[in-house]
């Protein structure tokens, strides 16, 4: 092993406009000897350019082709040297003592594999970064939503800790996600039949399934500026995100639960493509954005075979 206590790994797709003050908090909020390592999936907007030439310290390791999140996880992965992975999006930034305080808790749990810190926004507004697994009632909210209480509360599958004391849960948001390397080896890497998102629910299944902890460490602040991952090819990503659910049900629930799943999407696809529709006639004021998502929620739709 390195002389760094953590390998933090973050994979860019068109990132230009944020990784920079992503690894700008690494440098100012570390705490500790860490090795970062930039994977880029073939960006064209310059990110590995940028990461070249203003973080000459940071190894930078260009795909070729966008192989996908998971893909690139997995390839910063295997260059890493540190006894934990880090596992930070570009749209994410530490704040001080996060790194710390994961590190510092899967030290002390030695049945931990992986810990996810709170989330904020830029305005230090809180974000959902705790789950457990997606249920019926879950899949039922995404598309016909109740008042806040019930979406950002444990019926909608969200944990909060009561106080500063980490709690278990299923899986935490995985903008950033510490992993312990001895938990990484036995449970083995990301599948890579998740282009992009869900990687990080099957992860931490697989793990729990092997009698390894998964928790929510709350001293530990993230930023994270949500949607910036999907910004730049908002209908695919849209469309990602139904196949890789599909996928992670096929491994972890029977069938009447995906016949159910695949029943509730389907209605709440067809109800968000109506109201995409409605906005393009009432002409919008900002059809690009909405043209752009009735695109993905229509290729998402003709998967599911509707």
């Amino acid at each position: 092993m390195g002389a760094a206590a953590v390998s933090i790994i973050i994979v860019g797709y068109e990132s230009q406009d944020t990784i920079a003050a992503c690894l700008a908090s690494i440098t100012a909020h570390a705490g500790m000897p860490v090795e970062t390592i930039v994977v880029d999936n073939a960006s064209t907007d310059g990110t590995l350019a940028l990461v070249n030439e203003r973080f000459p310290e940071v190894r930078s390791v260009p795909m070729g082709q966008n192989r996908g999140f998971s893909a690139g996880c997995n390839a910063g992965a295997r260059l890493a040297t540190a006894r934990y992975l880090l596992f930070l999006n570009p749209d994410a930034e530490l704040c001080a003592g996060s790194l710390a305080a994961l590190h510092a808790h899967l030290e002390a749990s030695p049945r931990v594999a992986g810990a996810g810190p709170r989330f904020i926004d830029a305005d230090g507004s809180p974000q959902d970064g705790a789950f457990t697994y997606p249920t019926l009632l879950m899949t039922w909210l995404e598309f016909f939503p109740h008042p806040g209480r019930v979406l950002h509360g444990p019926l909608n599958g969200r944990i909060t800790a009561r106080d500063d004391t980490p709690v278990a849960i299923d899986h935490p948001l995985g903008a950033c996600l510490l992993v312990r390397r001895a938990a990484w080896e036995e449970v083995g890497p990301f599948d890579e039949g998740f282009f992009l998102y869900c990687e990080e629910v099957d992860w931490c299944m697989r793990a729990k399934r092997l009698g390894w902890e998964i928790n929510h460490v709350p001293t530990a602040a993230v930023l994270h500026h949500g949607g910036q991952s999907a910004a730049s090819a908002p209908a695919a990503s849209l469309a990602y995100l139904y196949r890789s659910r599909q996928r992670l049900h096929a491994k972890y629930r029977g069938r009447c639960f995906r016949l159910a799943v695949r029943c509730i999407t389907r209605l709440g696809l067809m109800h968000e493509r109506r109201r995409l529709r409605g906005l393009a006639a009432a002409a919008d004021p900002a059809p690009g954005r909405a043209a752009e998502r009735l695109a993905g929620v229509e290729q998402a739709l003709r998967e599911l075979g509707a």
